[in-house]
């Protein structure tokens, strides 16, 4: 992984932002560029589990690189060949549908969009409710789409909320690694 420029997208899944900050925290910790991306919702709300301006403080301070967070912003990144590898996490089942539906009307689909326009991995870190449900067939298409690969999820409180996944954002870079390679890491199912 040394010497290459990751993308690192974060979307509305307010409840792991947390969790994703200690993975890109990790991440850095790599001899590489990181390039922080953020969906305009989570670039401007402030919610129970943080507000937006401590979020982007912190994430700034971590990559070093100011956030991308307008469509405008993202767009060069496919033309310019700015990423190495794209990793989206958390990714929403909002996300997930519209990369599945090639809808880039966010900063963070935009990128993924324009990312893969030159062939080169997307590593998605799924977190959404409707996982089971209604994202079910857009996991399921991403899941068959070139350069497009999956950290391991599982299911974060079966008997509560029975349709809602989340990756295991400790597997983040073994899954750039793997993506790297052109490989999706197994197993992809965390029990």
């Amino acid at each position: 992984m040394k010497g290459i420029t990751l993308g690192y997208g974060l979307c509305g899944s307010f409840c792991t932002l947390g969790r994703s900050v200690e993975a890109l925290r990790e991440l850095a910790k790599r001899d590489i560029k990181i390039i922080p991306i953020m969906s305009e919702i989570v670039y401007t709300t402030d919610t129970r589990f943080g507000k937006a301006k401590d979020f982007i403080e912190e994430i700034e301070d971590i990559c070093k690189n100011e956030i991308i967070h307008t469509i405008k912003g993202a767009e060069p990144i496919g033309p310019k060949g700015l990423l190495d590898i794209l990793v989206v996490a958390p990714c929403t089942g909002n996300t997930l549908a519209k990369t599945a539906l090639g809808i880039t009307d966010t900063s963070v689909t935009m990128a993924i969009k324009a990312h893969l326009r030159g062939a080169k991995p997307v590593v998605l870190g799924i977190s959404t409710n409707d996982a089971l449900g209604g994202s079910a067939k857009n996991i399921g298409l991403l899941q068959n789409t070139k350069n497009i690969y999956f950290v391991p999820y599982g299911q974060d409180n079966a008997e509560k909320k029975p349709n809602s996944l989340v990756c295991d954002f400790g597997k983040i870079e073994d899954t750039v690694l793997s993506a790297l390679e052109g490989k999706q890491i197994e197993p992809i199912f965390t029990v």
